[in-house]
């Protein structure tokens, strides 16, 4: 790698901001960081001395398990917090929050929160580094890079891929991240779903937009199968589960008419039945678990960035030296 990677920054908030330089630095970083998890001592003291609090101000099961992997196999102290165990439901702010948090000398803040643009908020208020780790409906930074290093690591390239992404686009933050990642590093993109999820105003962001999911398995070489949010039911967003299935479900039966075999991602929770048929996830063509191993290289990456690590230096890294 150029000894002239560039640094990743304070914050990763988002990947709209990111050139293709930053975005290829923090994916190859990752690769390295992959070989930890498969050791018998699944440690190196990278980030030794390092405080990191995760804030989680929503439920997360994967992203917060991923981060706290990511920080434990870094050699990170963590704390973790969620709304309903902090000050917060005492009617304290975010940044009373986080100010205090500082005041006990910490180093970085993972934070998932509802509000759009809260990560950015937090990162302009605090000198800790800060990593958004999904904000309304705005970015969910690290899930769009470890969809695109699962592409990457399958295809052995992004320049020319076409990558449709599939469901309930319009309430997506990783939906976001993935356009913005993939545009920029070479990427097509189109987006397919329901009207109501996914309305023509997507092409604004250099899309192609499908209503079919016949043409987007015609078009595409990999799709990105987004969870239909149940919660949408209520809204009538769509009629009913059995009819999204019908319509809009990933099935094999019609995977069998693509002109080729397509890779098959998922960010999870599933909807088995809904948006994807369980031996479509479950098929050979599908890399969902592989989304899951790449989603603690990459959050490791991201920390080991952030705490000032160099991308030429990840393979060093990966043997026991620090950050810089």
């Amino acid at each position: 790698m150029s000894e002239t990677a560039p640094s990743l920054g304070k914050d990763l908030v988002g990947l709209e901001s990111l050139g293709r330089e930053e975005l290829t630095a923090i994916l190859d970083t990752a690769e390295p960081f992959k070989e930890i998890s498969e050791r018998r001592i699944k440690k190196v003291p990278v980030l030794r001395g390092k405080t990191i609090v995760n804030l989680f101000f929503e439920p997360s099961t994967r992203t917060r398990i991923s981060f706290e992997f990511a920080e434990k196999r870094l050699s990170a102290d963590t704390v973790n917090i969620s709304s309903t165990g902090s000050s917060v439901t005492k009617g304290e702010t975010l940044v009373d929050t986080a100010r205090n948090l500082e005041a006990m000398r910490i180093d970085m803040v993972v934070m998932r929160h509802g509000a759009s643009g809260a990560a950015r908020f937090l990162a302009d208020r605090i000198p800790s580094n800060v990593v958004n780790a999904g904000d309304g409906r705005h970015e969910h930074p690290t899930q769009g890079l470890l969809d695109i290093l699962t592409i990457r690591d399958n295809l052995g390239t992004l320049e020319g891929v076409k990558v449709c992404i599939v469901g309930d686009v319009v309430h997506s933050r990783v939906a976001r991240s993935n356009i913005y990642g993939l545009l920029t590093l070479g990427a097509e993109v189109a987006v397919c779903g329901p009207p109501t999820l996914v309305p023509g105003s997507f092409r604004e962001l250099g899309v192609e937009v499908f209503q079919h999911v016949e043409d987007a398995i015609q078009w595409a070489d990999v799709l990105n199968i987004l969870r239909l949010q149940l919660e949408r039911m209520e809204a009538g967003y769509v009629p009913s589960l059995r009819e999204y299935n019908r319509i809009w479900g990933v099935s094999t039966e019609r995977l069998e008419k693509a002109p080729h075999d397509l890779l098959i991602l998922h960010p999870g929770p599933m909807n088995r039945g809904v948006e994807i048929d369980s031996d479509v996830a479950d098929g050979e063509h599908s890399v969902i678990l592989d989304q899951v191993t790449n989603g603690v290289a990459v959050r490791m990456a991201v920390l080991y960035l952030l705490a000032g690590g160099r991308p030429e230096k990840a393979e060093a890294a990966k043997k026991g030296g620090g950050p810089s």
